[in-house]
């Protein structure tokens, strides 16, 4: 009996130790009060945003040389929040984001990778249906985006990802859905000294000269050096007037 007592003492004194296992921030995703969504521990020491288009071939560069060691290095491990703020540029951008967000933020950080890898795929099917695409001028912009998935393929796409058609046309006809990325649009190319996709800030302040994983590894690692860890940062501005896409 003597035994089976101190063996269940042991068990636990381990147990605590089991239970204190660091957070993956890497698999929470949360949506954040403007729409924007974001990967990571919300309270990071260094808050880094990435102003992307899925339909841009540089982001689809750093994307697949940058995500994973960022993920791996600063992400996992709390140490950097990685916010998304949509810059659309064409329509196929604003319907691909729009359906790549239908399922929520993990869908969305899931989902981003594959089509950034497949972007020369969808983009080429887009090229061609829109040759000999009906003239879209009074198509309401609900159909117009519907034309558009099923005219790039994006429609299946993330059909094979799980998202039934019913649910992708309603997050397509989702107006304030659209808004929100129309509003994030706007923030982003009005921005003084915006350099264009793909574009950083990091800890609130604009990147200039950023181009490659190397450049971004070296600047968050000076910025958790010299970052207080109270720091908060700015909200973005949505005061700029919006635009027609």
């Amino acid at each position: 009996m003597r035994r089976f007592l101190m063996m269940f003492m042991a068990l636990l004194c381990v147990t605590p130790a089991l239970a204190a296992q660091p957070t993956d921030w890497s698999k929470v995703a949360t949506r954040e009060a403007d729409g924007t969504y974001m990967l990571g521990n919300p309270d990071a020491k260094v808050k880094l945003v990435e102003f992307l288009s899925l339909t841009c071939p540089h982001c689809a560069k750093f994307e697949g040389e940058a995500i994973a060691p960022l993920t791996a290095k600063y992400i996992q491990t709390g140490q950097v929040s990685y916010e998304v703020r949509h810059a659309l540029r064409d329509v196929f951008d604003f319907s691909a984001s729009l359906l790549a967000r239908c399922d929520g933020p993990n869908a969305f950080f899931a989902a981003a990778p594959v089509l950034y890898a497949t972007q020369d795929q969808w983009i080429g099917k887009a090229i061609e249906w829109s040759k000999t695409a009906p003239d879209s001028a009074n198509t309401p912009q609900d159909q117009l985006l519907r034309m558009v998935a099923k005219g790039s393929g994006l429609d299946q796409f993330f059909a094979a990802r799980g998202l039934t058609e019913a649910k992708a046309n309603a997050c397509l006809a989702n107006g304030t859905e659209r808004d929100t990325l129309v509003a994030m649009a706007n923030d982003a190319w009005h921005r003084p000294n915006f350099p264009g996709t793909p574009a950083f800030t990091i800890n609130g302040v604009l990147q200039q000269d950023l181009a490659t994983w190397v450049d971004l590894d070296k600047r968050l690692g000076a910025a958790l050096k010299t970052q207080p860890t109270s720091f908060k940062a700015p909200a973005p501005s949505m005061k700029a007037p919006r635009k027609k896409l």
